[in-house]
């Protein structure tokens, strides 16, 4: 029986800060706070669902801040943000009727596919350039894709949403994380709904976090308008070979 002390909520709420920090900049947070989770004795389901629920305060603080900054005009991607919605929705219910063994074999290689693709591409850069597909078809191919992978799935969702905004609408390093972080908090909000429609979400615990997911967020978001293409990079590229490395040992040790 899970049962939530001061000690572990401080815990907790200090492993948020940091998550919230790190998924701002380059994704890969919840690498910390789900095996977090899962030690201070959340069932599997649970810790997932409450994630989801700390998760929101970090993309949405960052978004916001994005948003103040400058960085994202929200009218432009409403498409987007619903395909996203609608795909994660959709990924959380088929995670319940479908096999994921397959994604999870191959996910470590894609992801330090992505780790490679930013350390060595020279389309990364803070510049926008010429996109490759129309924000419409972004919406129905990448936003849809993407949101349905992280509500079926989710580890490095970030890192996936902003390769595809630098490598499909041409956008500079900066304003693709920016994007990326208001299209994850569209599909955070999508999980979310579903995981606590079937009592997953641990709520007073959930919003403990929440709160230290915000305020790592907003740091993190700073870094990103300040230092650009020099903290985003470097971060990307380390969280992929992290994330790959922890997803290749859980499934071979």
């Amino acid at each position: 029986m899970f049962e939530l002390t001061v000690e572990m909520a401080a815990v907790l709420f200090s492993v948020a800060i940091l998550a919230g920090f790190i998924d701002s900049i380059a994704g890969g947070g919840g690498l910390l706070t789900i095996p977090a989770l899962l030690w201070a004795g959340l069932p599997p389901a649970a810790a997932l669902g409450t994630n989801k629920l700390q998760s929101c305060g970090g993309s949405f603080f960052a978004s916001w801040y994005f948003i103040r900054k400058g960085m994202v005009d929200v009218r432009k991607i409403k498409l987007s943000l619903a395909c996203a919605f609608v795909g994660a929705s959709l990924g959380t219910i088929g995670v319940q009727m479908i096999d994921a063994s397959v994604l999870e074999t191959l996910l470590p290689f894609l992801i330090l596919a992505i780790g490679g693709y930013f350390l060595f591409s020279k389309k990364i850069s803070e510049n926008d350039r010429h996109q490759v597909i129309t924000p419409t078809v972004f919406a129905f191919t990448a936003a849809l894709g993407i949101g349905f992978y992280d509500g079926f799935f989710g580890p490095g969702t970030g890192s996936f949403l902003a390769l595809a905004f630098v490598s499909l609408a041409g956008f500079g390093l900066a304003k693709a994380t920016a994007h990326a972080k208001l299209l994850n908090f569209a599909t955070n909000v999508a999980s979310l709904i579903f995981f606590a429609i079937g009592g997953q979400v641990v709520l007073v615990l959930g919003l403990i976090m929440l709160v230290g997911q915000a305020i790592g967020a907003t740091l993190g978001s700073r870094l990103v308008v300040t230092k650009g293409v020099s903290i985003i990079k470097p971060l990307v590229v380390f969280m992929s070979l992290v994330m790959s490395i922890k997803l290749l040992f859980s499934q071979y040790f």
